[in-house]
């Protein structure tokens, strides 16, 4: 037992040290690991240091060439080189890909190869572009199906269409009515639609006030011929009279001299229609007693009929009476009829501020009915007037705006005022010129460029107006240093 008690104690003094070895190991593996990884990191910054001296020598070797220098130019500092060029009455250059090379003579860039462009020259050439002009290229064009128009004169047809609907010529109706009252003995017109043609028997007709005028008339003309010479002449008169009565009451003359011939008076009278058409109302019954006044019959012909149709109080201007039009009817598809405008109501309609028009059609086939409705497209020509396509022009509710072509790659937006929508073209009143080329499609996409061109560009005049003085000019003899640019 003592002896266990003694090992266990032994064992419990050499632990600490057992730790302590342990620490340190771990302390040294952790050193190493570190003293590698700073190793890799010396390694790797000295191989970008050499990587970055020999591109410098080889941009410097390249640049005496040239006699250029490459440098960061902050805002407002390249001023500077202009000004000592007007100074010097020397053209500097500069490469467009990258315009921090300068050089004072023509040649390629040593970075990319480009040629290099005076540097006055693009200032001048953007300064005198208005503000809101995008530069596009023609590779650029084509991949956004950029397309054109031309502003020219053109001859214009403005043309609009309304509905309406087909109804009888007013100028072709009869109505058929009698002057006395009496029976309807016979009838031969007997049902409504029924067509019928000038002179045509409708009914006949037994009247008491007819008779007696008929006897009345034969009892002057027995009395003339009994009469001595002196006494025919005051009795022509009375005969006169009486037959001006049968006339009035519209008997013929042929009825009348029927009734002279047989030398008694007809029982019934027989009516006959005075035009050609068709019964398009019908208010008799054989064996009914109608009166004077009371209508019988309406008649209508319809080889011309009417279009009602109604306009817009914009479009009055464009239209007069004659004016020509085409009818479409959706019963005769794909065909279209002719028609004249023969009267423009002289009022608006009150709910709808629209004018009513009436056109006149011919129709000798019959195949146009009453109550039909179609469409009326008015064509009307404007004759030779400045003009640009309608997809050129961006509506933005305020203003109307084109983008103007210049020299196939810059694209003006230039705000136009319009007169007429005539088709396909709008009237041109002012903004653009005749013979300037716009753009016709993806002028959106114009437009959003446009927009934050100029909303940058004023940031950019807003922020160099706030810097202060000392910032934007360098103090005299203070020579900036180059800060070599390496691709």
């Amino acid at each position: 037992m003592q002896k266990r008690i003694t090992s266990s104690w032994s064992h419990m003094k050499n632990r600490p040290k057992l730790i302590h070895f342990v620490a340190g190991l771990f302390l040294l593996l952790s050193l190493g690991w570190l003293s590698n990884c700073s190793e890799k990191r010396e390694t790797k910054s000295s191989a970008i240091k050499s990587s970055e001296s020999m591109a410098e020598s080889r941009v410097e070797s390249e640049l005496p060439e040239h006699q250029g220098s490459l440098t960061q130019v902050p805002s407002g500092a390249r001023e500077k080189p202009r000004m000592e060029k007007e100074k010097e009455g020397k053209t500097l250059y500069h490469c467009p890909m990258h315009p921090n090379y300068i050089s004072e003579k023509p040649g390629e860039c040593p970075i990319c190869g480009m040629t290099l462009v005076p540097i006055e020259e693009e200032k001048e050439s953007a300064e005198a572009r208005p503000a809101g002009t995008v530069e596009i290229s023609p590779e650029k064009q084509q991949i956004l199906g950029v397309t054109f128009g031309r502003v020219e004169t053109r001859s214009l047809h403005r043309m609009f269409s309304a509905y309406g609907r087909i109804s009888y010529d007013e100028t072709r109706l009869a109505t058929i009515s009698i002057k006395f009252p009496g029976w309807v003995e016979a009838l031969y017109a007997d049902y409504t639609g029924k067509p019928v043609r000038k002179g045509q028997p409708l009914f006949s007709i037994y009247s008491p006030e007819l008779i007696a005028a008929q006897e009345e008339y034969l009892l002057a003309l027995r009395a003339q011929k009994t009469m001595i010479a002196d006494q025919k002449i005051n009795n022509l008169s009375v005969v006169e009279a009486a037959k001006r009565r049968l006339l009035l009451w519209d008997i013929s003359g042929e009825q009348i001299a029927d009734l002279e011939k047989e030398g008694k008076p007809f029982r019934t009278l027989t009516i006959y229609s005075p035009v050609t058409g068709f019964i398009i109302e019908k208010n008799i019954l054989q064996g009914k007693y109608v009166t004077a006044g009371e209508v019988l019959y309406s008649i209508a012909d319809l080889s011309h009929v009417w279009m009602l149709t109604e306009i817009y109080e914009s479009d009055l201007p464009f239209i007069s009476v004659g004016t020509e039009v085409t009818l479409e009817l959706g019963s005769f598809p794909g065909e279209k009829f002719k028609g004249k405008i023969s009267h423009i109501f002289p009022y608006l309609e009150n709910e709808t501020r629209t004018v009513k028009v009436r056109i006149e059609l011919f129709n000798p086939a019959l195949r146009l009915k009453p109550e039909m409705y179609g469409r009326v497209v008015f064509h009307l020509p404007l004759g030779q007037r400045l003009s640009l396509p309608e997809e050129a022009v961006i509506d933005t509710g305020e203003r109307k705006i084109v983008f103007v072509v210049h020299e196939n790659r810059h694209f003006e937006p230039r705000e136009v005022k319009l007169g007429l929508k005539a088709g396909a073209y709008y009237e041109v009143v002012g903004g653009v010129k005749e013979g300037e080329l716009v753009v016709t499609s993806a002028q959106f996409l114009i437009d959003s460029e446009s927009r934050l061109k100029a909303a940058l560009k004023g940031l950019s005049q807003a922020e160099e107006e706030k810097m202060p003085e000392a910032k934007k000019s360098p103090a005299k003899g203070k020579k900036e240093t180059p800060i070599k640019h390496i691709h």
